[in-house]
């Protein structure tokens, strides 16, 4: 017994010997502030985010951190207002330990940080944003979703004019920044392709659209499409559907969400646009998304795909930085110049602070979303 307590003590003080060097490796824990909507109308994005980050966050220190620091992340809840989200930032930005900001979620919450981060000089790295004035406000200011400038005309040339072969529209879309920004390029696209488009507005907090859909079903367009995410989109289709008026639904904002799918009265007749598909074949999409959904309880969209990369992003910022020290700066001037493969897709930022994505046509077939063949885009 005293020989088998003695081999006890040997192996623990070997094992204190081995770990003690690999603790002192560390170079300590870069901290990060997350904001994002926990709750409201965009919560399945907001919670996909916080999911996402810690995802990749423990992955980066699992495997020996971010060029020897540890990263950690402390998310606000900023319920997809932009006031809220603003004081956050600010609370963020003051507080000195805080590197750098990822978030938020809508572009009208960015826009509103864009002068507080500019003035603190720390990033704010969102995953989805995508006006595309956006980035440009301010050096500290990137995002990686792609550009509505982008998006909205290829829903206008590939899905409405050469896909569906539509000549005229209907949109319903939220009255926000990012709807706004949304709606103005698609129809400046629109216009080209000359499609007839009906607009109609609603304010984010509404949730009664009988009347919208009644005014709206009056002007006999051939397709109905929103502009928005989360909650609404849903709640638009459906009021549609119960008004008993057939026809095709087609949204540009929430990306192929199970969510959105599990709230349809009709999944099958929607159509979306989307930068980032997870391909079943892909053993490692797969593997992440599983993930994901063991985690979150629900399928990921690209928007927690994206959020993963922004921490990807900040550890790729932070070794590109080497032995320099770690600044909000540094990070800043890093990240200005990556180019990443991520997730989602290649990520290297043009000048403004944003990037260039490439979309796809995707539907629901049987229930389950899919790209949509037989079409080709370089047309």
């Amino acid at each position: 017994m005293k020989k088998f307590t003695a081999l006890l003590l040997t192996v623990a003080m070997l094992l204190t010997l081995a770990v003690v060097p690999a603790m002192a490796e560390s170079k300590g824990t870069i901290k990060l502030g997350g904001l994002a909507p926990l709750t409201g109308n965009y919560a399945e994005y907001g919670k996909g985010f916080q999911i996402a980050w810690q995802m990749a966050i423990d992955e980066i220190n699992a495997n020996g951190g971010a060029n020897g620091y540890q990263l950690s992340i402390d998310v606000k809840d900023t319920q997809g207002d932009p006031v809220v989200s603003s004081t956050m930032a600010t609370s963020f930005a003051e507080d000195d330990e805080i590197m750098a900001i990822l978030g938020d979620f809508s572009s009208g919450a960015c826009k509103a940080n864009a002068p507080i981060v500019d003035r603190y000089g720390i990033v704010q790295l969102s995953p989805t944003a995508s006006a595309p004035d956006y980035a440009g406000m301010s050096p500290y200011c990137f995002s990686i979703m792609g550009r509505q400038d982008k998006e909205a005309p290829f829903l206008a040339t590939y899905v409405l004019k050469k896909y569906l072969g539509v000549s005229k529209v209907a949109v319903i879309r939220v009255d926000s920044d990012w709807g706004m920004a949304a709606f103005n390029n698609f129809k400046a696209q629109a216009d080209i392709e000359g499609l007839e488009v009906i607009e109609e507005k609603y304010k984010s907090d509404e949730t009664d659209f009988s009347s919208i859909i009644t005014k709206v079903k009056a002007t006999d367009p051939e397709v109905l499409v929103v502009m928005d995410q989360g909650l609404p989109v849903s709640a638009i289709f459906n009021a549609a559907d119960s008004a008993g008026w057939d026809i095709q639904h087609l949204a540009l904002g929430p990306g192929t969400s199970e969510q959105l799918l599990e709230q349809l009265i009709n999944p099958d007749n929607l159509i979306v646009t989307s930068p980032f598909f997870f391909n079943p074949e892909d053993a490692t999409l797969t593997a992440w998304k599983d993930e994901f959904n063991a985690l979150a309880g629900f399928q990921p969209t690209v928007h927690p795909a994206c959020a993963f990369d922004t921490a990807y992003l900040i550890k790729t910022a932070i070794e590109a930085i080497g032995d320099g020290e770690i600044t909000r700066e540094a990070i800043r001037d890093a990240l200005q110049n990556i180019d990443m493969n991520g997730l989602t897709g290649h990520i290297q930022f043009e000048e403004a602070g944003d990037i260039t994505r490439d979309y796809l046509i995707c539907g629901v077939v049987d229930g389950n979303w899919k790209v949509l063949e037989g079409f080709d885009y370089s047309k």
